[in-house]
């Protein structure tokens, strides 16, 4: 059983095209800037309430107009009470099926994308899924925090790899997100090195990483990610510190801890420019 919190479209946010993006539950980090906070705990979600399984309520529907809902909220929306939110699970049998229920909606080169959560936390069944997927020629993407040791793996079933890039210093990594950066950084090479299409994401937090000595790490990590590739599989994107999930921290009974997290803009146009003057490439979704 594959479990989730969340699932729903978007467009070209997180991978190419049209996507329908599954938020599996669980993760091995605690970053206190998360935007889902709700997919941290591995059993239980916002306030610890069960979902139901996929044939009782985590069944995609596609609504009027085209959107996409759940049939446990009726229709057009998730259903997400605040402060009680469901947790859905479902074999790997039922959700490559309604993933491919969905094909005709993945325009302009889109398809499924598993985020979290830590989607790779429930690596076994994420890997059979995706194995699946990839048979019936459905596009697969996953958005990663890079620990797990398996992480390679997975690289053969996969399109397009999204992979964090929190913070270069090992020290720091751990004390904020108590996790080490060790097993990262040696996926991230491996990625650029085998990998033929590799997002390479960097949160951007006031105070945690937007400092010069973190500036230079990131650029000379980049180019040595550069440097072991083949100059085209890789490219590099800065995810500017935003409050949005500031209120489910409020539902799940968690403090927000982030103070001024916020990134100036002087600071971004110097991560943007150090990163142009080392010819490291960039995108923005």
């Amino acid at each position: 059983m594959l479990v989730y919190f969340q699932k729903g479209f978007n467009y070209g946010q997180d991978g190419p095209g049209n996507r329908l993006v599954i938020h599996l539950q669980g993760c091995n980090m605690h970053c206190p800037w998360c935007s889902n906070p709700e997919g941290m705990e591995p059993d239980r979600n916002f306030g610890g309430g069960n979902g139901d399984r996929a044939s009782g309520g985590g069944k995609m529907d596609r609504a009027p107009g085209g959107g996409n809902g759940d049939r446990a909220s009726g229709g057009g929306k998730m259903d997400r009470a605040p402060g009680g939110g469901k947790l859905y699970r479902a074999s790997v049998e039922e959700l490559a099926e309604e993933i491919a229920d969905c094909e005709s909606l993945f325009f302009d080169g889109g398809g499924v994308t598993f985020t979290g959560g830590e989607a790779t936390l429930q690596f076994e069944e994420l890997r059979k899924l995706l194995a699946a997927l990839k048979e019936r020629g459905i596009h697969t993407a996953i958005e990663t925090n890079g620990t797990h040791p398996r992480l390679p793996e997975l690289f053969p079933l996969l399109d397009f790899l999204m992979m964090d890039l929190k913070q270069i210093d090992g020290v720091i990594h751990q004390s904020v997100t108590g996790v080490s950066n060790q097993r990262i950084l040696e996926n991230a090479r491996k990625a650029a090195a085998e990998h033929p299409n590799v997002l390479f994401r960097m949160p951007l937090i006031h105070g945690f990483n937007t400092g010069a000595e973190d500036r230079k790490r990131f650029v000379d990590f980049a180019g040595e990610l550069m440097a072991g590739s083949d100059g085209e599989n890789v490219k590099f994107e800065f995810l500017y510190y935003h409050e949005y999930g500031k209120v489910k921290w409020e539902a799940c009974g968690k403090p927000y801890r982030v103070k001024n997290g916020f990134v100036p803009d002087e600071t971004r146009a110097r991560f943007r420019q150090a990163f142009l003057e080392n010819k490291i490439p960039l995108i923005q979704t």
